[in-house]
């Protein structure tokens, strides 16, 4: 009897064993795509796309947004925006402002503090998807972040196609389309300051 139960113990100790390793492979390979794929939309080649943003029907926009490294660009039909990575400049027609902001400042974009992103504050998964590979995104217990990302990755190029981001109970859906990698030059980032002569500048650096 004790030696049946010690083979029977021992089993399924094995068969935890193995579902923790199969749990940490497709971690391991979750993040290694998830890095890929932040690469290609954040490193120094930089990289532009066309996006669609709904948040829970409150609040929907779209627009084109160029990055590399610290540096972003972005043109919607409200604002558009140019950070070279010290200074963001924040335009918006409608009211012929320009807010200037530190290029680090989360206030210079309406969701900014809610979509602060730490990868190493998350937990990964990969499964396969009919249009291609979905990342889960889990924030870690104690960990400040989004609470849950949900990423489909195209198959064959590993491009970004669409994120649904939980923030809350309330979920941002973002479609991708026209994403591009490389090519992206510094020039792009400057501030055309002279085409906007005649708006109000209004400098939130100090605040």
């Amino acid at each position: 009897m004790m030696r049946k139960r010690l083979i029977l113990g021992l089993a399924l100790l094995l068969s935890i064993l193995s579902v923790q390793a199969q749990e940490n492979a497709n971690a391991r390979q979750a993040r290694k795509m998830f890095d890929e794929v932040y690469e290609k939309v954040f490193g120094q080649q930089g990289a532009s796309l066309h996006y669609k943003v709904n948040v829970a029907n409150l609040f929907k926009t779209e627009g084109t947004i160029w990055y590399k490294g610290k540096k972003s660009k972005y043109q919607s039909k409200s604002s558009k925006s140019w950070n070279d990575g010290v200074t963001a400049y924040v335009v918006k027609d409608d009211k012929q402002r320009v807010e200037i902001y530190k290029g680090d400042d989360p206030k210079q974009s309406r969701y900014g503090d809610d979509f602060k992103f730490e990868p190493d504050n998350y937990t990964y998964h990969i499964a396969s998807d009919p249009k291609g590979y979905m990342l889960t995104l889990n924030v870690k217990k104690g960990k400040k972040g989004m609470k849950e990302i949900k990423a489909l990755i195209d198959k064959k190029k590993h491009d970004p196609l669409q994120l649904r981001v939980k923030v809350a109970f309330i979920w941002a859906n973002v479609d991708i389309s026209n994403f591009k990698s490389g090519g992206i030059t510094d020039a792009m980032f400057t501030f055309p300051r002279a085409q906007y002569k005649d708006y109000k500048f209004v400098d939130k650096r100090g605040d």
